[in-house]
């Protein structure tokens, strides 16, 4: 997935010694960590880059992190190439032109509530959420329901509470 805009509000912030600021949804993070709970892959591609985003993908044990990236559609095939999957197997988040190239690499094209039209108009499912508002979250609730895994995902996580943290990342 894209991060500006998909796992954030698009907005970009500054604080007074220059460093950015950006700001990710806890329930974003929650369902990503369920989701690699499940043994799913999670890869984040920017083009841009920020030792925000870099923090934010350890917290929550994102496996594939690539920042600083021009051409999303190579990346995303060199990612498919080391998992040794086909795009079939690739559902892609993005929400501008720049995720375009990501689109034509994967086999579902999600977009945000608040992508560009040119974007939503290329995916196979839109949100209903806007980027960095819970929109990540509901692609996990989705992926995990078409599995047929929500409820046990569920009950795992609420054991978890009070056996196990590594559920309890967010």
């Amino acid at each position: 997935m894209d991060v500006d805009g998909v796992l954030t509000d698009g907005t970009l912030g500054y604080s007074s010694d220059g460093s950015e600021v950006k700001r990710f949804h806890v329930h974003d993070g929650l369902g990503l960590t369920l989701l690699l709970a499940t043994g799913i892959q999670i890869a984040w591609i920017s083009g841009r880059v920020s030792p925000a985003v870099e923090r934010r993908a350890r917290e929550l044990g994102v496996g594939h992190l690539l920042q600083g990236v021009r051409d999303k559609q190579n990346a995303l095939q060199g990612l498919a190439n080391s998992a040794d999957i086909t795009a079939h197997e690739i559902a892609y988040i993005g929400d501008d032109w720049n995720d375009l190239g990501a689109f034509y690499a994967c086999g579902v094209k999600i977009a945000v509530a608040d992508a560009r039209g040119e974007v939503r108009a290329r995916a196979d499912y839109v949100t209903v959420a806007m980027g960095g508002h819970g929109a990540v979250r509901e692609v996990c609730d989705a992926l995990l329901a078409a599995r047929q895994q929500w409820d046990q995902v569920l009950a795992d996580y609420l054991r978890s509470l009070t056996t196990d943290s590594s559920l309890g990342r967010q």
